[in-house]
């Protein structure tokens, strides 16, 4: 059973093997799908985020901050900063609605607030009422420079540990309704074993997720890849389901020879 998990990682029948393999096989391959993963999102944040975020300090004035949760703005009350494929900034201090993004995802700093807009809607956030916050490309320039490579390596190292307790967490929730749909159909399944084989079932979920991040970075529909969202959540059920077809069945007791004849026989 240890090898079909490596073998055949991503069948319902390699996804039951790591019901059989030892724990330190399935953290590996946990490990190893949310380092990929990891990097997929680093790739799609520098791809589609860096660039536009540069530009939009670019196109800052050079004194303008952020004071007391109110924005002190020193140019024209409304100024497009930056529009990108998937993020795009601009400054309208009263959100008068001059400027509507075809990007994925609008970020627009008024008088007292910051209002996202999205495919669900906007959102209002109010600046921090008690700091004092740069907003000017004197100052920013030089600050996103210095710390964009480590903003990258953050991100890697919080999607691993973000993605390594999700799969450990909803393993958790799992495991027990797997042990029963287990025991129910005569699976040589402990407790154990089912907590792996849920550990197992997300990573082909995983994997999918992965790839639509990187397609949504070359161009995907933001639909698309919302679709595919919510897809792998659902492989994940799919393969736990199909994953217990492939366990053994439990051996019966049926006891060899004639029982009531002496010795058996």
């Amino acid at each position: 059973m240890n090898a079909s998990a490596f073998s055949e990682p991503f069948t319902p029948r390699g996804v039951a093997a790591f019901a059989r393999a030892k724990f330190s096989r399935l953290l590996l391959a946990q490990f190893v799908i949310a380092v990929l993963a990891a990097f997929a999102v680093a790739w799609f944040f520098y791809e589609n985020c860096f660039s536009t975020i540069q530009t939009a300090i670019d196109n800052l004035p050079p004194d303008s901050e952020i004071s007391s949760g109110v924005l002190e703005w020193h140019g024209d009350s409304f100024l497009e900063l930056a529009e990108g494929r998937f993020v795009a900034f601009d400054v309208d201090i009263s959100h008068s609605g001059q400027f509507r993004s075809t990007a994925d995802l609008q970020i627009e700093f008024g008088h007292e607030t910051i209002r996202a807009f999205s495919l669900f809607g906007h959102a209002d956030f109010y600046y921090p009422p008690n700091e004092i916050i740069s907003f000017n490309r004197t100052e920013l320039d030089p600050l996103w420079k210095a710390w964009r490579t480590v903003i990258l390596f953050l991100i890697i190292l919080a999607v691993i540990i973000a993605l390594l307790l999700s799969w450990w967490i909803l393993a958790t929730i799992y495991f027990l309704p797997v042990w029963l749909a287990g025991f129910f159909t005569n699976r040589d399944l402990d407790l154990r074993a089912s907590w792996k084989l849920s550990s197992a079932a997300l990573l082909p979920g995983a994997l999918l997720m992965t790839a639509g991040i990187l397609f949504y970075g070359l161009g995907l529909p933001l639909v698309t890849f919302l679709f595919i969202f919510g897809a792998h959540f659902v492989l994940g059920w799919l393969y736990l389901f199909f994953g217990l077809a492939f366990l053994s069945r439990t051996s019966s007791a049926t006891p060899k020879g004639n029982p009531f004849k002496p010795g058996g026989k």
